[in-house]
């Protein structure tokens, strides 16, 4: 599933996946999210947290992943992956050389940076 977080400003799109993250959970929540932050700012940031509770993903979760990534491709300008899953670390990792706009890949542990960096220190920390 997917959650918004909340606290964050208007141009941050801020989510959680916990337990299995679906391709429904891209339709019903995040996709509307960004469709929402793309009509009021040119550029958005995005704060995507995969913390202890997440179990997964499904294929045509990482498929909407992928073409919602590629769909607004220089509309990025910030985006910060929290997560100690070591296979997603290293996969966005990969990818980052390739996005027009700054992504950073944060340890769980490190949160309050990732919100921080991700918000240029302007929101108040979203309750996980």
């Amino acid at each position: 599933m997917i959650e918004r977080l909340e606290g964050f400003p208007e141009n941050v799109v801020a989510v959680a996946g916990k337990g299995q993250v679906t391709k429904e959970d891209y339709e019903k929540v995040l996709i509307p999210a960004l469709e929402t932050a793309l009509k009021t700012q040119r550029k958005i940031n995005f704060y995507y947290e995969l913390g202890p509770q997440f179990v997964g993903i499904e294929v045509g979760a990482a498929w909407q992943d992928f073409k919602e990534g590629v769909r607004h491709l220089f509309r990025w300008e910030k985006m910060a992956l929290v997560t100690d899953v070591d296979w997603i670390r290293r996969t966005i990792s990969g990818f980052a050389v390739f996005m027009p706009g700054d992504l950073r890949v944060f340890p769980y542990a490190e949160q309050a940076a990732a919100r921080a960096w991700v918000t240029g220190g302007a929101a108040k920390t979203a309750a996980a």
